[in-house]
């Protein structure tokens, strides 16, 4: 599978309610956020790629290619994939998928691209994204690499912005997985980091993951 999904780490975000800044950079359990996400993508997928705006430097040490949005104006979630579907249509020739991640979610299913891709399969489906607790996660998603001209349509001559309107004209599978288990109570595994009271709550799962 790996070499037929490549992946997109979307951290191109202003992070307004971390209060600037990097999200993704943030200190969780002793260790940057990326860096637990990074720990479930990286056996899920083959080529991966970060895609971030602004200086690139400040991820050097993670050795992984970094790409701003390839269309101006923070354009929002629609503008990573767009850019995730052009780099590895290049740079992975062997994908047929892309598989979308946001940087800001610790606790991610380790199974997200297999289910994913599976239920596709299954279906029939061109584009597939999480569920969980009654809601989409579009971002954490499964994209056909030859609806990379399409989207760039739909981003740039249509200014389309919510990936819930591009994708309604699709095929689209949705797979919904289960809450974590925890001592402190089931965690929803898509659960954010977005606001300073999220890292504690995530210190907090840790916490009693570790000690459960």
């Amino acid at each position: 599978m790996g070499e037929e999904v490549a992946g997109v780490l979307l951290a191109g975000g202003l992070s307004r309610r971390m209060g600037g800044g990097d999200k993704s950079l943030r200190e969780l359990g002793g260790w940057p956020i990326l860096d637990h996400v990074l720990a479930r993508v990286r056996p899920q997928v083959g080529a991966l790629l970060l895609n971030t705006n602004g200086d690139a430097a400040r991820f050097a040490g993670y050795g992984l290619p970094v790409l701003p949005d390839s269309v101006s104006g923070f354009a929002g979630p629609l503008a990573g994939i767009l850019t995730g579907m052009e780099w590895a249509a290049s740079a992975a020739p062997t994908s047929r998928w892309l598989a979308s991640f946001a940087c800001d979610a610790p606790f991610l299913p380790t199974n997200l691209v297999q289910a994913l891709l599976t239920a596709c399969e299954e279906a029939g489906g061109e584009l597939a994204c999480a569920k969980s607790r009654g809601r989409s996660h579009p971002v954490f998603g499964l994209w056909r690499l030859d609806l990379r001209d399409d989207l760039r349509r739909a981003v740039v001559e249509e200014e389309v912005r919510k990936v819930d309107r591009w994708t309604t004209r699709y095929r689209l599978v949705e797979v919904d997985f289960p809450d974590l288990p925890s001592a402190a109570g089931p965690l929803d595994p898509f659960f954010n980091t977005n606001r300073p009271e999220d890292l504690l709550e995530a210190e907090r799962y840790l916490e009693t993951a570790a000690h459960g």
